[in-house]
């Protein structure tokens, strides 16, 4: 008789001790949205044009954020991120005064991010240099290769 009344008991144990799972998946799935959605990309557009030099010391920056990038030829011609030519000082003055007072309003450090092609005379860096100090902008960055590009 003992042993029904265990049986009786453990049966109706079995059927009671489902979780449901749903809401715990349902929460996952909203914290997985809410970071991709809060996570920003930082993204520098590389032009294809531009072969950084090579620099065996060389560090990746930790942040990407407030980056003003300007691309420099082998032939000392500069260009911005969306491949337009800044023929001028001027020009330069202006892209990185506008891109400076976007960066400041969303609480970042402007840098000026020079991509110089390998062959470029590194006097074109010193005047993109000196036109962004007088824009404000005083922190730079090289772009380089930390090893051979094949």
């Amino acid at each position: 008789m003992a042993s029904n009344k265990l049986r009786g008991a453990m049966a109706d144990e079995g059927d009671g001790l489902e979780i449901d799972m749903s809401p715990m998946i349902d929460m996952v799935f909203l914290l997985l949205i809410f970071f991709l959605v809060n996570a920003t990309m930082i993204i520098v557009k590389m032009d294809p044009k531009v072969e950084p030099p090579i620099a065996s010391h060389s560090k990746r920056a930790e942040d990407g954020n407030g980056r003003i990038v300007i691309n420099i030829y082998d032939d000392g011609s500069f260009f911005n991120e969306k491949g337009e030519q800044l023929n001028e000082d001027e020009d330069i003055f202006e892209l990185v005064k506008e891109q400076k007072d976007i960066i400041d309003q969303q609480g970042y450090s402007p840098k000026l991010h020079i991509r110089g092609h390998k062959d470029a005379v590194f006097k074109y860096c010193r005047q993109v240099i000196r036109v962004s100090a007088k824009a404000g902008v005083d922190q730079v960055l090289f772009a380089t290769y930390g090893f051979e590009k094949r």
